[in-house]
């Protein structure tokens, strides 16, 4: 099976369906002398609709077809018969969605909840048929109302992701291994730095009722709030987490200045995400890590009341205790 992009930016066009025109019509019956008008009206146009569902997590879709129109309203009829409305066009977006209107700039609204949906373009009104201008002075009009166009809007469509937990940390830190780990979740994992390029969700399972998201934010180094690397780019994901998780490599050259460096990237690029962090992991304890830099690590953690726990996702080392901890984190 062919993995999808992972596009958490696209623009769309889209345009509503234009309302159907109203008709000019006359009775034209036997024995009725002198029919009088009797043109109907025409059916609105179809309004182009998001909703947000759980199904994606991803705009691609979005960035392949970004033109969307919906159905026009049918012509009114004769012996005042409204012609059909147009069909309305539902367009799903993955949760965390934020719709901003690319004319205005504005943020249109923020389609965070499953199944939440937004009118992102009107239909049309269809026209009035001349049955509706017959008056005492004017008792058979030829004339109608044409529809009315539907609107025009093109959106930016931009994707922040919704999860409970975010794991960050610099390349190789081991979130890639920790998150499969915990969940179904495949990400990729190699030795060499930047092995993951995308964020990936997974479904950690607490106990036999307890689930929550966790969320892997790769790309972050040194600089990364200033566009180094990819952490400016995903690290507007970390904003939705309710807590995050900071992973360090203790067979690093210096963990203690590895997490000082995640940690002023998180302060820099604001969002209020530096205070989320709410528990230090030292991973890959299956490695027989120097001990001097395990007790720097843990020393660290203490002068700032920071929970610290030694796991590894190769030997289940510290697992169940994390995943306890983690739900603890999202109450």
């Amino acid at each position: 099976m062919q993995e999808i992009t992972f596009i958490d930016e696209a623009v769309v066009h889209v345009e509503a369906g234009k309302g159907g025109n109203g008709c000019v019509a006359f009775r034209r019956e036997k024995y009725v002398a002198k029919g009088g008008p009797s043109g109907g009206d025409g059916g609105d146009g179809g309004s182009v609709i998001l909703k947000a569902t759980s199904r994606y997590n991803t705009l691609f879709h979005f960035q392949k077809y970004p033109h969307h129109r919906a159905e026009k309203g049918e012509h009114g009829k004769g012996s005042q018969k409204t012609g059909a409305q147009g069909e309305d066009l539902l367009l799903e977006v993955p949760l965390g969605t934020l719709v901003h209107d690319m004319e205005t700039g504005d943020l249109m609204l923020d389609l965070a909840q499953d199944g939440q949906m937004m009118v992102a373009a009107k239909g049309g009104r269809g026209g009035r048929g001349n049955a509706h201008f017959k008056s005492s002075t004017n008792q058979a009009p030829r004339f109608a109302r044409p529809g009315e166009p539907g609107e025009l809007k093109t959106l930016k469509l931009e994707l922040k992701l919704i999860s409970d937990v975010g794991f960050v940390g610099l390349p190789n830190a081991g979130k890639s291994t920790l998150l499969a780990r915990l969940s179904a979740a495949r990400p990729k994992v190699a030795p060499y730095p930047f092995t993951t390029l995308k964020p990936y969700l997974g479904v950690v399972a607490v106990d036999g009722e307890r689930t929550l998201v966790a969320a892997e934010i790769p790309g972050l180094i040194e600089g990364a709030h200033l566009g180094q690397g990819l952490g400016l780019k995903f690290l507007k994901h970390a904003e939705r987490c309710k807590a995050l998780c900071q992973l360090v490599d203790p067979n690093a050259g210096a963990p203690v200045d590895d997490v000082t460096t995640v940690r002023k990237e998180l302060i820099e690029y604001g969002a209020d995400l530096a205070p989320k962090v709410r528990l230090l992991l030292i991973t890959k304890m299956d490695t027989t890590p120097d001990v001097g830099n395990l007790k720097k690590i843990h020393a660290w953690a203490r002068r700032r009341k920071l929970s610290c726990l030694d796991v590894s996702a190769v030997s289940g080392q510290g697992i169940r205790e994390l995943t306890t901890k983690l739900w603890e984190l999202c109450q």
